[in-house]
């Protein structure tokens, strides 16, 4: 498929502009560009040609299944986008006088009051723009309350090693260590080796429940006594949440913090449909250093700048509104019984697939999983030389979107599996197939497998070779 630009021929075009009704402002010379703007010139027909032709080389939901683990790539209720849309949302302007947006600071209050209703916070803001950004969030604060206490010794946050690599990652950002404790042999945090690293120097553990590899951390309570027997806060990451919101609140575990992936749980657009949303939510004890500004309700809504204790600012105004607004659409539709039946249908067509496929492959981790679970492909490829990305290629064969690869990384050769609750059982019965007929060619004919895919616009790819010299920017020849 060519470029864009490729397809671009001087002095075509598809706009018929009439003339202006006003006087034209004069430009000043130093604003001016000193050289032509290089745009493509396409027809109508070139453009719309073009659009669609990408359209049709682009996976997505309205396209079949994608199972990506940890992402729960559920369905976008289509009313939430129409919603979102009304003029009185997208048609605000950020410097707007608060007087005249009451009706959009009264989404946030409502928003704050149902999340934290659904995970046991006392706060939430909404100013991080994703997950990731939500956890370094949720660390500031934890950091601001350890040196609001002249704790200032806490330096070290503990991870499993089953965690999202965003953890790590955004424990040194916020300046910490990071210290990482093994999980048992059954998947869940070895709660005897949490003991012999935490200490006076421990400001906390960032865990996800249920965890990575799909389970439940059943010694959570345990896990939380622990964490702040030795003082130090408890932070939940939010990715899994889809399998228990309605049946078990993170705040009635233990934990402090809380980030939230409003564009996985709550159903707004995910990945490349976006943008996200990672609200922080928080217990009381923590309220005083979440980001500025602070909305208030004193018979009308306000913003709230007078918070001395407070981490700043992390995004400007008030993080993505209409992706609020979205989930604040998601949850009232659904309500109390719908949220709840969620998750129970995440649980339920995850063990279903999960049993569909386990007489053939290996599954990690034996026990009733939650939302996702793993298949461990390490014996297919010491017995066939058929590796996890084989099998993820193969997929694409069938015109599904391959399951998350090679994560958790202490499952060897990883498929992580999240058919989420909007799949039917005829949709889950076909998936199964796929993999089933993938296992009998890998086992009768391997090569096919490694050759995979073969349907498909292009061949496998030089991945490697597309990381270390990615081509980013269209080169002119003239």
């Amino acid at each position: 498929m060519k470029l864009i630009f490729e397809k671009s021929r001087q002095g075509r075009g598809c706009s018929v502009l009439q003339k202006a009704d006003v006087n034209y402002a004069k430009v000043p010379e130093h604003l001016k560009r000193q050289s032509k703007l290089r745009l493509p010139e396409l027809s109508e027909t070139d453009l719309v040609r073009h659009y669609t032709e990408l359209s049709k080389r682009t996976y997505g939901l309205n396209n079949g299944f994608y199972p990506l683990g940890s992402c729960t790539m559920k369905l976008n209720p289509k009313v939430n986008d129409e919603i979102a849309n009304y003029i009185g949302f997208s048609g605000i302007h950020p410097l707007q006088p608060e007087h005249t947006v009451q009706g959009c600071l009264e989404v946030l209050s409502v928003a704050e009051e149902r999340l934290c209703e659904i995970t046991g916070m006392d706060h939430m803001t909404f100013q991080p723009a994703a997950g990731a950004h939500g956890e370094f969030t949720g660390l500031l604060l934890m950091k601001a309350y350890h040196k609001s206490r002249n704790d200032v010794k806490r330096t070290k946050i503990i991870v499993p090693d089953s965690a999202h690599g965003t953890n790590p990652a955004s424990a040194v950002m916020a300046g910490f260590t990071v210290i990482t404790v093994p999980s048992t042999s059954e998947g869940y945090v070895d709660t005897e080796k949490l003991k012999e690293v935490v200490g006076d120097d421990t400001a906390g553990l960032m865990i996800t429940n249920p965890n990575t590899v799909g389970l439940f951390e059943k010694n959570i309570i345990e896990i939380a006594k622990i964490i702040h027997g030795a003082g130090g806060l408890l932070y939940y990451d939010g990715a899994n949440l889809n399998a228990i919101m309605g049946i078990v609140r993170p705040g009635d575990m233990g934990f402090d913090v809380i980030h939230l992936n409003l564009h996985k749980t709550f159903s707004t657009p995910h990945g490349g449909g976006g943008p996200g949303s990672g609200p922080v939510g928080c217990k009381e004890r923590l309220a005083k250093f979440l980001p500025v500004p602070y909305y208030k309700k004193n018979g009308t809504y306000s913003f709230d700048y007078d918070l001395p204790e407070s981490i700043g600012r992390m995004k400007a105004f008030y993080g993505n509104f209409l992706v609020v607004v979205r989930a604040l659409a998601y949850i009232e539709t659904l309500g109390h019984e719908g949220i709840l039946e969620a998750s129970e249908n995440a649980v339920l067509n995850a063990n279903y697939l999960m049993s569909k496929l386990s007489d053939l492959y290996e599954v990690a981790y034996s026990a009733p999983c939650m939302h996702e679970f793993v298949l461990s492909i390490e014996e297919l490829k010491k017995s066939h030389g058929v590796t996890a990305m084989d099998i993820a290629k193969s997929l694409l064969d069938y015109g599904m979107h391959p399951p998350t690869m090679y994560f958790p990384m202490i499952v060897h050769e990883a498929l992580m599996i999240e058919p989420t609750e909007t799949e039917s059982i005829d949709v889950l019965d076909e998936a199964a197939e796929a993999f089933r007929q993938i296992y009998k060619n890998a086992v009768e004919n391997s090569e096919m497998v490694k050759n995979a895919p073969i349907n498909t616009a292009v061949a496998r790819l030089d991945e490697v070779n597309a990381a270390r010299n990615p081509k980013l920017a269209f080169r002119f020849t003239e």
